[in-house]
């Protein structure tokens, strides 16, 4: 991945927000909406825009588009801020490759520690019994 062309790929609208700010949210767009077009590009060669597909497809919309947004803030820069570092830690972790599980052994000492307390239960279950005379 090449962040500074995928950065340059990124599209910022400022649209009205809710929340904090009173009177002034009817007047000034502080909150930043992110667009990126996966499938257009030329940031990412074709194997990482398959893993991000797959990975992050609850994301993104039909047309492979992920679009983000923030309003945490009452200024737009730091929504730009907050959005773009929120844009590179889901394609960072989108690519991430996951390396396969080993199989393991039960070890022998947790096999024994069951069979032991598997039997301490038994006999208590067995001494609750009436004798048999």
């Amino acid at each position: 991945m090449n962040k500074e062309i995928v950065l340059t790929e990124v599209k910022y609208k400022a649209v009205r927000s809710s929340g904090a700010g009173g009177q002034n949210v009817n007047k000034v767009s502080s909150k930043v909406v992110l667009s990126f077009d996966l499938m257009d590009s030329k940031g990412l060669d074709e194997e990482e825009k398959e893993r991000l597909k797959a990975k992050i497809a609850s994301k993104l919309t039909q047309e492979f588009h992920l679009i983000l947004t923030c309003d945490e803030d009452r200024s737009q820069l730091k929504n730009k801020e907050i959005v773009t570092r929120r844009f590179i830690k889901i394609l960072q972790e989108g690519l991430k490759i996951e390396k396969p599980r080993k199989a393991t052994k039960i070890p022998k000492a947790a096999k024994e520690k069951r069979l032991v307390a598997k039997k301490t239960t038994a006999q208590i279950k067995e001494n609750r019994k009436k004798p048999k005379l």
